[in-house]
């Protein structure tokens, strides 16, 4: 007999993965992150569906039966399927990473890609059958009129097939990423009655509530459900735009997720973080005049909208033209490789090494070493250079809304100045107080550096102190909260 529940959250990845010792048995790791901290605060009874990742995730769905011991999620139920490797593959890799997540960022290199070939069309109906797996568990999970919210762009097509298999649920969808103006996104084949694009945009209006990081990308979206499906935008006597097509309506909502101020707080004053703040001002070091060397920090994924090359560039360039800052400045890297079973982020993380070493071989010297770049993901460090940093480097091509610039001045010690890409989520929010770039323009970005490190401390205090607050205006458990009230009235 299966339990039915009252809210369900659905997501490609889940808040536990498993991994298989030689002797087989199972160790559990739970995560963390928005999705854990709101569901966790939900009263009542709720399950998290999400897909196996990995061999173990699989083994420990084959061993329960997908329904995952409480013990190894915290007491959360959470639902896993074990969705066969190839369809799986196919539907991330093939679509959801490899087309989706470049259609959103505007990857695309054009004169070469994308081509919509038999390879496509054979990942894109693997991606049906994944987001079908995920409407099937949702329509067996669900009580009558339940609350599910669907995440992402892994699965934008499974609120329009649960609607279909369950008219009766409140369905709600959230893109983390940003939604593609109309005239990119069509890149998709476009054909209004069955194309690609039409299939995205039904499958999300197939939600009761699609609701986006920022006002921007709601706009995107509706303006491509205008533009290609000849759908209908009105706003609301609350302010909220209403998508009418094909006889539905689906509100359109927007969250901006802030960072969770207590647990950076309280988790970056631990001893592990304190130790990583010794090392890591000590690989700094001082000036030739015996003053702390200041530190330009960056935290990021080697993902390819992140934009860590031209940011490297933008450092070399301000050591080139302002030589007084040899010796004086560190660009603290954290550039933690990402998606490395795909070719083109391997071959990107090996150009942010490459680059890198080529800054220290052309200006470093015996006792400085201008980039200090670490590869291994390690939380403690990244909150240990958080806390030190002089100057953030947020200067992504592209974005949802990246949390890392929110986070910084929530945790640092003493004021620090950000500069920040205005095509960056977090924009919206944090403009007025952040150094502004065009992540395209490396003489403007280096020219923010300069600004960022010659801030006088108590400007730099003061804004530091406005953006931790315009940061945390939305904590997690808020931010899944307001989603779910918004979804159920």
């Amino acid at each position: 007999m299966v339990t039915r529940h009252q809210v369900l959250v659905a997501s490609n990845r889940g808040p536990v993965s498993y991994s298989v010792g030689e002797d087989g048995s199972l160790t559990a790791k739970r995560g963390g992150g928005g999705l854990v901290s709101g569901l966790s605060a939900v009263k009542g009874d709720a399950v998290w569906v999400c897909a196996a990742l990995g061999d173990g995730d699989r083994e420990a769905a084959r061993r329960t039966g997908g329904a995952l011991d409480p013990a190894d999620t915290g007491g959360q139920a959470v639902r896993m399927l074990d969705i066969p490797p190839s369809v799986f593959a196919d539907a991330y890799n093939g679509i959801a990473n490899s087309v989706l997540w470049f259609v959103h960022h505007m990857l695309y290199q054009t004169p070469l890609e994308p081509a919509f070939d038999t390879a496509f069309e054979r990942q894109w109906r693997s991606y049906e059958t994944y987001n079908a797996a995920f409407a099937d568990a949702l329509a067996e999970e669900a009580a009558e009129g339940a609350a599910v919210l669907v995440q992402d762009y892994h699965l934008t097509l499974a609120p329009g097939m649960l609607r279909e298999r369950r008219p009766d649920l409140r369905i709600g969808h959230f893109s983390h990423t940003p939604w593609a103006p109309a005239d990119y996104f069509r890149m998709l084949p476009d054909d209004p009655d069955g194309g690609v694009a039409a299939q995205v945009l039904r499958g999300v209006l197939g939600a009761d509530r699609a609701a986006f990081l920022t006002q921007r990308w709601a706009n995107a979206f509706t303006e491509c459900c205008v533009r290609l499906l000849g759908a209908e935008v009105t706003v609301s006597d609350d302010g909220e735009m209403v998508v009418t097509h094909e006889g539905r309506e689906t509100r359109i909502g927007v969250h901006g997720l802030g960072a969770d101020g207590d647990f950076l707080r309280e988790r970056s004053r631990r001893p592990d973080v304190d130790e990583r703040m010794a090392s890591l001002r000590e690989q700094i070091g001082r000036a030739p005049d015996g003053t702390p060397r200041k530190a330009v920090v960056r935290v990021d994924r080697t993902e390819l909208s992140k934009n860590i090359v031209r940011g490297l560039h933008a450092y070399r360039r301000l050591l080139d033209e302002r030589p007084e800052w040899r010796g004086r400045v560190v660009h603290v890297a954290f550039a933690y490789p990402s998606r490395q079973d795909l070719a083109v982020y391997r071959d990107y993380t090996a150009e942010v090494s490459r680059v890198a070493d080529g800054i220290n071989a052309e200006y470093g010297t015996a006792d400085w070493t201008p980039v200090v770049l670490h590869v291994k993901d390690d939380f403690a460090r990244s909150l240990a250079a958080y806390r030190l940093a002089d100057v953030a480097l947020v200067n992504p091509i592209r974005d949802g809304m990246n949390l890392v610039a929110k986070e910084v001045p929530v945790v640092s010690d003493d004021g620090c100045a950000l500069v920040l890409s205005r095509e960056a989520g977090a924009f919206a929010e944090l403009a007025e107080d952040a150094i502004t770039v065009n992540p395209y323009d490396i003489g403007a970005t280096a020219d923010a550096l300069h600004r960022a490190l010659t801030m006088d401390a108590g400007e730099r205090a003061e804004r530091t102190e406005r953006l931790a607050s315009a940061a945390t205006a939305l904590p997690p458990t808020t931010w899944f909260t307001d989603q779910l009230d918004a979804l159920r009235g």
